[in-house]
């Protein structure tokens, strides 16, 4: 069996080794290591491996804490230090700047890292029934496959939800139509009076019968959660019981607090999410008198903080259902921000002139990043800042190459945010300014 020597880590967190010419991506070895691998893929310039013995031992490998780490695809992390983590996922953004914008940073701000553990206030469940594997599987996708990993827990999930994937697999395998329940999202928040709730969202493909609403109801009864079904789109979910109820996150620092329905995009991590939140505040610098805008708003996370800082706000977001959110979340605040609803995919130099001037300026795209809008922005109705909130390094460091390149920013500083512990997911944020 071949041996390597792992360099370093690659976006995916495998190891990197070089072997006979080619570049080896070893799952399972960190850097530094020496290790046995076995190769899963073999193409002419590269080969993709998993480690089999580890020969040499890194300082930073640490013990797994869940047992079906290696087969779930949920963590790729689980054996590398939380501080090590944000370490490689820092040098993943610094290289996407170097590499494809050829940017090196000036600052290099300090990772945020939030809670490590239970950390998911969402997640989306795949459910499969298949027989031959014993029945219904829930969980996260295996490494590799389109096979859902069988979970029995899960440390990444809050306590009680992970105590309870072995009743919700019970459940489901009861169900009439258990296999065509292809889902289950979950969302925690608080309630109305600042109590948790947790909403389970089973997504049905068929009607539920009167037998199986009955096994959901005793389900949610017994557990004290929520269960809600989803027969089409996520407009659709609705609660099997009572009036539909809004969730809610706050933001302490700012005074603030989010209304959300359960399948609303809101950050997973609720604690990371707040450090994010307080760092763009830092390098955005909110002032009385200023026009912000806010692209990419979403229900108003950043757009809410900068209104409180007593700035007059524009949030602009694709979705109809967002920006209604969003608004009515400002007027409960009592804060004044204006939101409108705008594809800024299409974004052009006219369209944007017309949201109107804006001092500065937040962004916090998916992870397509928000090109159109990098290259609508005119020099004579530029921000004097730009403060970029990034979900793949990627699509980061293509837009900041224009921003530099081509409209006239300084990449003043960067910095990740652990938003997913565990994982290879990089979340970071950058400021520019004009010079």
């Amino acid at each position: 069996m071949p041996i390597a020597f792992v360099e370093s880590l690659d976006f995916e967190s495998r190891g990197v080794a070089r072997a006979e010419g080619k570049v080896v991506f070893i799952e399972g070895a960190l850097p530094g290591e020496t290790v046995e691998y076995e190769s899963l893929r073999v193409r002419p310039t590269y080969e993709q491996a998993r480690a089999v013995r580890i020969l040499r031992e890194s300082g930073l490998r640490v013990v797994p804490r869940c047992p079906h780490f290696g087969v779930c695809g949920g963590c790729s992390f689980q054996h590398l230090d939380q501080t090590a983590q944000a370490a490689v996922k820092q040098r993943v953004m610094e290289d996407a700047l170097q590499h494809i914008a050829k940017l090196r940073l000036e600052i290099i701000y300090p990772a945020m890292l939030g809670q490590a553990w239970a950390y998911r206030q969402r997640a989306r469940l795949g459910v499969r029934k298949v027989p031959s594997r014993g029945g219904v599987l829930i969980g996260f996708h295996e490494k590799r496959s389109s096979y859902i990993a069988d979970l029995s827990s899960c440390s990444v999930l809050p306590p009680h939800v992970s105590a309870m994937l072995p009743s919700l697999r019970v459940l489901v395998e009861g169900l009439s139509i258990a296999d065509r329940v292809p889902q289950i999202e979950m969302a925690m928040g608080e309630r109305g009076s600042g109590e948790s709730l947790t909403v389970l969202v089973f997504r049905n493909l068929l009607p539920f019968s009167g037998a199986d609403l009955k096994r959901l109801q005793a389900f949610g009864e017994a557990t004290g959660v929520s269960v809600w079904q989803q027969p089409g789109q996520p407009e659709s979910a609705r609660p099997l019981m009572g009036d539909e109820c809004d969730l809610f996150y706050s933001l302490p620092e700012f005074d603030v607090r989010l209304a959300f329905r359960p399948s609303d995009f809101t950050q997973v991590n609720v604690h990371t999410n707040r450090l994010l939140v307080r760092r763009a505040m830092q390098l955005l610098d909110p002032q009385a008198g200023e026009r912000i805008g806010d692209l990419f708003c979403g229900l108003g996370n950043f757009t809410l903080p900068i209104a409180r800082r007593g700035a007059t706000v524009v949030g602009v977001e694709g979705s109809a259902a967002m920006v209604a959110r969003a608004t009515a979340n400002a007027q409960t605040n009592g804060l004044n921000a204006v939101f409108y609803v705008a594809d800024l995919f299409e974004m052009t130099g006219d369209s944007f002139v017309a949201l109107g001037a804006f001092d500065k300026l937040l962004l916090d795209p998916p992870r397509e990043g928000a090109i159109a809008v990098v290259k609508a922005i005119e020099p004579r109705h530029a921000p004097a800042r730009i403060v970029y909130v990034s979900c793949n390094p990627a699509t980061l460091a293509r837009d900041a190459a224009v921003l530099v390149r081509e409209k006239g920013y300084v990449l003043r500083g960067a910095g990740i945010a652990n938003m997913f512990p565990h994982t290879s997911h990089v979340e970071s944020v950058a400021l520019f300014e004009r010079p």
